[in-house]
Formats: C-alpha cells, sequence, structure tokens
C-alpha cells in the first residue's frame, strides 16, 4: 500500500507539472477527462483539476456499483492528480516553451507520470476506468477504445477552441503513449528480472 501511495504522489506530481509547465500555456489539449478538463479551462475558465474530478464522478458511481476494483484502484490517482493540477497552476503563468518543445516535453513528463501510476494499477482519470470497463464487456482492446476517446476529445477541442494547437496536441498525446508504453515495459521487466 506504501508502495503504491508513493507512486500515485510521483505519477500525479508528474502530470500536474507537464500539464501546468507546457500543455496550459500553449493551448494544447491531452486525451480523456484531462482534455475534457483543459477544454473547460481554455472556454470557461474553470479549474481543470476541479472538472476532471466532477466529469470523472458519474464513472467512478458505475465503478462503484458494478466493477469495485475498479473504482478502488482509480479513486486515489484521480483526487489526487487533480489536486496536484490545480495546485500547480500558477506554474503555467511562468514561461511559455516553443510548441514543439512543450509537445514533446509534456508528453514525456505526462507519459512519466502515467506509468508510474499504471506500475500500481491506478490511473489519474475516468475514461481510462471507462475504457477498461467497456473493454470488459465488449472484448475490444482497451487500448483501441482510449485511442478512440482521446480522437473525440481532440476533436471537440478543434471545434471549440480556435486557438487550440491540434496537430501539436496530437504529437503529444503520441509521446504520452510511447512514454508510457516504453516506460510501463522496462517496469515489467525489471519486475520479471
Amino acid at each position: 500500500m506504501f508502495r503504491k501511495m508513493v507512486a500515485i504522489l510521483i505519477g500525479s506530481l508528474f502530470i500536474a507539472l507537464g500539464i501546468n509547465l507546457f500543455i496550459i500555456p500553449n493551448h494544447l489539449i491531452d486525451g480523456g477527462i484531462i482534455g475534457i478538463g483543459l477544454i473547460a479551462k481554455y472556454t470557461l475558465g474553470l479549474k481543470p483539476g476541479l472538472t476532471i474530478i466532477v466529469l470523472s464522478l458519474p464513472i467512478y458511481l458505475f465503478a462503484w456499483k458494478y466493477v469495485r476494483p475498479y473504482f478502488y484502484n482509480g479513486l486515489h490517482g484521480l483526487l489526487i492528480s487533480s489536486f496536484f493540477i490545480d495546485l500547480f497552476h500558477p506554474l503555467s503563468h511562468i514561461a511559455s516553451f516553443p510548441i514543439l518543445i512543450s509537445a514533446l516535453s509534456g508528453g514525456v513528463i505526462i507519459g512519466i507520470g502515467i506509468s508510474f501510476m499504471l506500475t500500481t494499477k491506478s490511473s489519474a482519470g475516468g475514461t481510462d476506468l471507462l475504457a477498461l470497463m467497456i473493454s470488459k464487456t465488449t472484448r475490444i482492446n482497451v487500448g483501441i477504445l482510449i485511442f478512440l476517446i482521446d480522437i473525440v476529445v481532440i476533436f471537440l477541442g478543434w471545434i471549440l477552441i480556435p486557438n487550440a494547437h491540434i496537430f501539436s496536441s496530437g504529437i503529444m498525446i503520441a509521446v504520452t503513449g510511447l512514454t508510457t508504453s516504453v516506460a510501463t515495459s522496462i517496469s515489467e521487466q525489471k519486475k520479471c528480472s
């Protein structure tokens, strides 16, 4: 349990830093619930962390009723990462890096954060949980479901945010996925050794 909490804290810290240092200053959009939280910030001025919690509540209530292990494994990551995202928001006003550097750096940092959580079966947002539950009942690969949800969120951002950088956001999401894949593979190899 201690190892899991440390991984959630470190992962949440990486995610919050990636979002506030690289994503928000350049109006990049992430996928999933985090992406929807960012769209709400850009269009309505809402706090992204709080928005992520509110939007994730129906998914977590469903998980509580039908798939309790998913609920328990995801709730801590959701609450802590959302809290850190809003806590570190002042960092988004410190500096703005060039957009390509932001997309690459943000993707790597967020990917590392997600990897810390995934190695302990935790997550930072509701769409990962939603994809897991849909995959369990439909047998569609969870990675494909997350990818499809991310595409919908990016498309929504493209429609709603005139100054969003969709191409750079796509690069950032791809780098996040690649980093997460590599980092979790390395972690699994260390466990097997």
